[in-house]
């Protein structure tokens, strides 16, 4: 039995820094590529961001 419970327990701490590891970590942004312009643009807080692919994390400035 606390073998059983010892993996759940790493099982759960696993899944959580996998999620971290994987997560976007951009807050509510949501990316909309301006191919005109060569840049993306969050719809959310107007940030932007030089690049091909859509960014992961927040570029907004404070």
């Amino acid at each position: 039995m606390p073998i059983l419970l010892l993996l759940l327990l790493l099982g759960v701490l696993a899944y959580f820094l996998w999620r971290h590891k994987t997560s976007n970590l951009s807050r509510t942004c949501r990316w909309r590529e301006e191919r005109k312009n060569g840049c993306w643009r969050c719809a959310s807080c107007g940030a932007t961001s030089d690049g091909l692919i859509e960014p992961r994390y927040c570029h907004l400035k404070k």
